[in-house]
Formats: structure tokens, C-alpha cells, sequence
């Protein structure tokens, strides 16, 4: 391999160490004409990657899945999962995991092909995926880092040359994403279910390694490892709720056990506050909507929780009130997180026992006069109350009186209180008409303008010095109410 094509990939390929159970080795599914489209060259950066190499053509065809990255072996993992509560066997359908890449710092991060054909978990699939929503997954995905959440990210987006058929014709994608892992609830309700003790150990100890490594030695790692994966979830959730942002699919087969936010699909951010928000084209009966999210992480973490039981202790009974124990510190942790935000949100630093009817009654005033979430607290932070969609409304007045008369209460200025509330309320989201927008620019006319100039907005989401104004506006309406698909 020549100089001037060093990319730097540093590959291990650890999750090979995991008995033959829990995944599939895969040949590679070229495709015909393989073109970059997108590279997160600052993500590139930070796994200490080359981003011109990355640019070149043998760059470009690894990320294609036309060959194989140096140290890389193609594996499929396996997975169950809970899917709007029904459980099944799943898998990798269109994906696979090329290995470890060990970063400058030397921290590992799972490197995948998305959209990359068939595999033996592909249940009649062709294992491709769309342009559309791998450009999808990269916006809201670098939304989220920029926001500050956990999550997955895109590190390219490639189109195939290929055409697949969905409900349209689409053109081709694949896209490569990094993670802290895979590993998911579904992996281990996978383990358990039709693993041996053994191999349900090794998958619980190679996570806690690469995770939760000071966890190692204890006597009692397991009930330790449910106890860090809660409270990791807790915080995750509570970051959802507190920017308006609402998955779509929350089956345990997209809940990690690192705390990262995976798989974006029929996922969107609220506009007008709406506790019943639903974005999911197929969650008919409203399981994820922005409401549940809290409860639906609860169930999820029991479904974890249940894999777990053989590990946390001989005894079974033992092994359940342990886990019962660990789970009812769940909502507890959520509910500090969720309401230290809301505080923040608002310029409190240290929440009050009175603070909790503050909150709730302005996101009931929200909803009865149906006014955006994230321009109500943005208008709020600028101190800007005549343009909020409450102003003038019965009882706002009355609200906003009482908010300011706490805030007086605490013993810090008024630039503290700005600057907390600047750096809680983000100022742009990206918008459902605005991704809409831009994937249509991209896909139907290969105009990716638009594409990079939302992404160059949703980078500084707290930027308060900078003009997003029109990135700020609701849509017009429309004749029905916004709708995701999972595009899968």
C-alpha cells in the first residue's frame, strides 16, 4: 500500500473473541459505481484519520464495501429485540461491523457499514438502504453530538450507483457509521435466549470490559453493569425529553449499552409542544410518542434486567429482587436529570421543591396554545417575551411573573443566568421541513447545497451571536400532520 494512501485506520477486531453465537462472517456485496457524496472530515480527524486518503478512490471503495479495509473481517452481528413489544430474532440485516478502530487517544470505536447487502440476518431483505435516509441519519446524528447528546455518528455517506426498490425507486447508499459500540438490550435478550451460560457470561464481560472496565474485578460486576447502564439511559432520555427530540422506534434493539443515541430513522425533533407527539409512520397506537420515551427506557431496561438474572446471582428469587432493586433507581435518576435541565433551561442552578410547578405549568401553557418548544425557551433566554406564541394568553402574564421573581431569589447575576440559559436552550433544531428540504435538494436533484448549509447551522446550536433566523421558523401548514418513515 503506498504512502500517499495511508488512511490510518488502526483495526482490532474484538468482538470476534465473543463465542461463534453472536455473529456471521460476510463476503462483501460490491457495488457498481461508488461515489462519495459526504465526509465528516472533523470526525476524521478525531479518530485520527486521513481525510484525503478517505477522499481517494480506494478510500472510497472500502467505505463502499467493495473492499476491505486493512485488519478489517466483515462480520453481521446478532441481536434480538423487542419490536413494539413483540419480541423476535434479528441481526444485522444490512450492515456489517468491519472491527475496532483504536483511536489516537485509545479509545475503541466500532466501525460499520450501513446499507451494505445482504447478510444471514437480512429476513428476505436485500440489505441495501436508500440515499435519502443515510443523509437523514447523518444530519439528525450530527444534530444530536452538536447538542451534546451521546450518539452514534456518520463518518461518510456513499452513493452505490445502484438503484433499490422501496416503495419508490431510490437511489443507493451506503453509509459508515462509528459508535462507541453495538451492543445493544437486544444483544444480550439474544444471549440469553438462545446462548448457553457461558457464552451469555462472555458477551456480559466483554461488554463491561469495554465499557465499564473498573467493573471488572468486582465480585458483583453484573448487578454493577445493570446499575451503569440505567443510569447511563437516565441521562440519555432526560437529554431527549429536555430538546424535543423523539426517536421513533424505541424497540430494545435500539437502546445501547454504551448510553449512545442509535439508529436514526422514523426519528424527528417537536416543533409545537405536544406531550402526544408521534413522528413514526407505523407506531399507530403512539408506543414511542415524545411522552412515553421515559417509560418506554424503563421497560426496555427490564428487558435487560431479565437477560441478566442468570448472572446476578445462583439463587433466581435473589437474582430478581437484586434486579428489581436496581431498576427502581431508574426513574429517580431520570427525574433529576430531566429536572436539573428544565432548571437550567429556565436560569435556575439549583432546583426547589416549588421549581417543579414552574415547569409543569408552563409546558401546560405550551400546550393548551400549542407554542413551539424550542423558540419558547430560545425567546425566554433572549428575555424577548412579546414574540413567544404565549404572550398575551390567560395566565402567562401571571407565569412569567412568578419565574421572575424566582430567579431574583438566587444569589448569582443576570449574565450567569444568560449564560445558563444560553448554553440549555439551543437556538436551532433541525427542523422537519428544513431536513425535508434538503433531502429532496440531494437526492431528487444531486444539489447538496442545502444539505451543507443546515449542517453547517446545526453545528453551533448554541451559537447565540449567529443570524439563523430563518432557520428558526415553524412550517406552514399543511394539510395533515408531519410524518417519518423508517426507510428500511
Amino acid at each position: 500500500m503506498s504512502n500517499k494512501f495511508n488512511v490510518g485506520w488502526n483495526l482490532e477486531n474484538t468482538y470476534m473473541s465473543l463465542p461463534n453465537i453472536m455473529f456471521s462472517a460476510i463476503n462483501v456485496n460490491p457495488v457498481g459505481n461508488p461515489q462519495l457524496v459526504k465526509l465528516n472530515k472533523e470526525l476524521a480527524t478525531s479518530l485520527g484519520l486521513n481525510s484525503n486518503a478517505l477522499e481517494s478512490k480506494q478510500g472510497v471503495e472500502q467505505l463502499a464495501g467493495n473492499t476491505i479495509i486493512e485488519g478489517g473481517i466483515p462480520i453481521a452481528q446478532a441481536y434480538a429485540g423487542h419490536q413494539f413489544g413483540h419480541f423476535t430474532m434479528l441481526g444485522d440485516g444490512r450492515a456489517l461491523l468491519l472491527g475496532e478502530h483504536i483511536s489516537p487517544s485509545g479509545e475503541l470505536f466500532d466501525v460499520q457499514l450501513k446499507g451494505s447487502g445482504r447478510t444471514p440476518y437480512s429476513r428476505g431483505g436485500d440489505g441495501r438502504a436508500g440515499l435519502g435516509p443515510m443523509l437523514r441519519e447523518y444530519i439528525i446524528s450530527e444534530a444530536m453530538h452538536a447538542l451534546g447528546i451521546p450518539t452514534t455518528r456518520s463518518l461518510t455517506v456513499i452513493t452505490t450507483g445502484e438503484d433499490i426498490m422501496r416503495e419508490t425507486v431510490q437511489r443507493g447508499a451506503v453509509m459508515t457509521r462509528i459508535a462507541a459500540s453495538h451492543l445493544r438490550v437486544g444483544t444480550f435478550q439474544f444471549a440469553a435466549k438462545w446462548g448457553t451460560h457461558e457464552e451469555l457470561q462472555a458477551l456480559a464481560d466483554y461488554a463491561i470490559e469495554r465499557h465499564y472496565p473498573i467493573l471488572m474485578n468486582k465480585e458483583n460486576r453484573y448487578l454493577l453493569f445493570l446499575q451503569e447502564v440505567i443510569t447511563r439511559q437516565a441521562a440519555l432520555i432526560a437529554k431527549w425529553q429536555l430538546v424535543g427530540f423523539i426517536h421513533g422506534v424505541m424497540n430494545t434493539d435500539n437502546m445501547t449499552i454504551s448510553g449512545e443515541t442509535i439508529d436514526y430513522g422514523p426519528c424527528a425533533f417537536m416543533d409545537t409542544y405536544n406531550p402526544n407527539t408521534v413522528f413514526s409512520s407505523i407506531d399507530i397506537q403512539g408506543r414511542y410518542a415524545y411522552e412515553n420515551q421515559p417509560n418506554i427506557a424503563g421497560w426496555n431496561l427490564a428487558r435487560l434486567a431479565e437477560s441478566l438474572l442468570p448472572l446476578i446471582h445462583e439463587d433466581q428469587d435473589e437474582a430478581v429482587k437484586q434486579a428489581q432493586e436496581a431498576m427502581t433507581a431508574y426513574p429517580k435518576i431520570y427525574e433529576t436529570h430531566w429536572l436539573t435541565g428544565m432548571g437550567n433551561k429556565l436560569g435556575i442552578f439549583n432546583i426547589e421543591e416549588g421549581d417543579i410547578s414552574l415547569i409543569d405549568n408552563l409546558l401546560q401553557l405550551m400546550e393548551q396554545y400549542g407554542a413551539d418548544y424550542t423558540n419558547t425557551f430560545r425567546l425566554l433566554t433572549l428575555g424577548k417575551i412579546e414574540e413567544i406564541d404565549l404572550y398575551g394568553k390567560d395566565n402567562f402574564d401571571q407565569w412569567h411573573e412568578k419565574w421572575q421573581k424566582r430567579l431574583e431569589e438566587q444569589d448569582v447575576s443576570k449574565d450567569f443566568i444568560q449564560q445558563l440559559m444560553q448554553k440549555s436552550n439551543p437556538i436551532v433544531i433541525p427542523r422537519n421541513h428544513r431536513v425535508e428540504e434538503a433531502l429532496e435538494a440531494a437526492v431528487e436533484k444531486e444539489d447538496y447545497s442545502v444539505f451543507e448549509n443546515l449542517l453547517k447551522v446545526i453545528s453551533n446550536p448554541y451559537d447565540y451571536s449567529s443570524d439563523y433566523i430563518d432557520y428558526t421558523t415553524l412550517p406552514p401548514d399543511t394539510s395533515g400532520p408531519y410524518k417519518t418513515f423508517c426507510g428500511t
